[in-house]
């Protein structure tokens, strides 16, 4: 097949932790033909959807890992399969990018699905699922939140559509510093804030776990660094291998059903203790990871559920 990768600039990801260069590796091994284009170079042309990129080939080689040819102009209805990889901000550029690549379809299968990415963000799916989540608030509103606290007392802030970890606070019972976050978030956005309930158990672990096509096939724990609440390890959490729990099934088993019938062929899910507390639709991690602890090619399976949807 051709296959067009949609994401940031692929010459300087971290090749034993990037999920997106295992899938162009197992791609490539598989005899696809790979394409690259950031999603700057994503446009519609007088009713095609083109984009501006290289052929590429991958190597496992730091440094020498990807080798790309001449900047060339193509139709992406010439390819069978799009994949949507470009890292959050889930902002209107990224929002953008999957309005125009929702006209690719039925000739070209994008994954994960752009109409329910953009209508699945992280933060906002989970409320589908109040039995399996923590307390949780979406507020701009200051006087909700400080109620929301005020019921529950340890709490974690964070921006509605970060990632990584970014702009994560927990609020203690003693803590004064709500309103002066307030400000500083409102001040530079529009967008509401999430706030939930802490949740302790995150000091033993925060515990991905990727689905492919709506089934569970296996997960990581990421532990947070010494002092430290938030896991990501974006921001020094440690992986290390960890099994599925009856509660995790449990959990996937009331969503996996949905996020297959909606596309979403790879995605990471987070849970704390027996909550889920987000489903990563937009640029999902963990692949190497998972493969390295449980010793199973993931990135076949995925490529194993797209063959299959494309055949």
């Amino acid at each position: 097949m051709k296959i067009a990768f949609q994401m940031d600039p692929i010459q300087s990801v971290d090749i034993n932790a990037d999920s997106s260069f295992r899938l162009a590796e197992e791609a490539q091994a598989r005899r696809h033909e790979l394409f690259f284009y950031s999603p700057d170079k994503l446009a519609y042309e007088e009713g095609e959807i083109t984009a501006r990129g290289h052929g590429m080939t991958v190597r496992r080689e730091q440094g020498n890992h990807v080798d790309l040819s001449p900047e060339t102009h193509i139709k992406l209805r010439d390819f069978d399969v799009v994949w949507l990889r470009q890292d959050p901000p889930f902002d209107m550029h990224y929002i953008t990018s999957t309005h125009l690549l929702d006209r690719l379809a039925p000739d070209t299968l994008v994954v994960n699905d752009p109409f329910w990415v953009r209508n699945f963000p992280e933060k906002l799916l989970v409320l589908d699922f109040p039995d399996l989540t923590p307390p949780t608030t979406i507020a701009r509103d200051l006087d909700t939140i400080k109620a929301f606290k005020a019921k529950h007392g340890d709490v974690i802030l964070k921006p509605l559509y970060g990632n990584g970890g970014a702009g994560v606070f927990r609020l203690d019972v003693n803590d004064r510093n709500l309103t002066s976050l307030h400000e500083l978030f409102t001040g530079f956005s529009r967008e509401p804030l999430i706030v939930q309930k802490f949740l302790p158990d995150v000091s033993n672990g925060d515990k991905r776990v990727i689905l492919v096509d709506g089934e569970p096939v296996g997960a990581i724990n990421r532990v947070p660094a010494a002092g430290e609440t938030r896991s990501n390890m974006h921001v020094g959490g440690r992986p290390e291998k960890v099994a599925l729990s009856a509660r995790d099934l449990e959990i996937c088993a009331a969503i996996g059903p949905l996020l297959r019938e909606k596309g979403q062929v790879f995605v990471g899910i987070d849970v704390i203790g027996d909550y889920l507390t987000e489903i990563n639709v937009t640029s999902p991690t963990g692949i190497q990871e998972l493969e390295r602890f449980d010793g199973i090619n993931v990135a076949e399976k995925i490529w194993q559920a797209i063959e299959a949807k494309r055949a």
